[in-house]
């Protein structure tokens, strides 16, 4: 997903959904990112097939209850990313 820089700046320092290609699912603070990578802190790397729950239910329970974090950091390849919201505009 090729994404113009300055759309990504607005998510800087917040915590944010990454949904990609495939059944993985990151959430976790944007601490920043390049033309290639987007670099979580803090971060929960989810995947579904080790869970009975939806990738919706998953991410509206991590919005009322908080992010569990598993990774210090990671990186997101952003060729895989299919969207991206802060967690705070997650509705249920």
């Amino acid at each position: 997903m090729k994404v113009e820089s300055t759309l990504l700046d607005a998510y800087v320092g917040a915590n944010v959904v990454l949904d990609v290609m495939g059944p993985y699912i990151y959430l976790g603070k944007l601490e920043r990112y390049d033309h290639k990578y987007a670099v979580l802190i803090d971060a929960d790397v989810h995947d579904m097939r080790d869970s009975t729950s939806t990738r919706e239910r998953y991410v509206l329970e991590t919005r009322q209850h908080g992010i569990t974090s598993n990774r210090n950091q990671v990186l997101v390849s952003l060729d895989q990313l299919v969207s991206i919201s802060r967690l705070d505009d997650v509705v249920g």
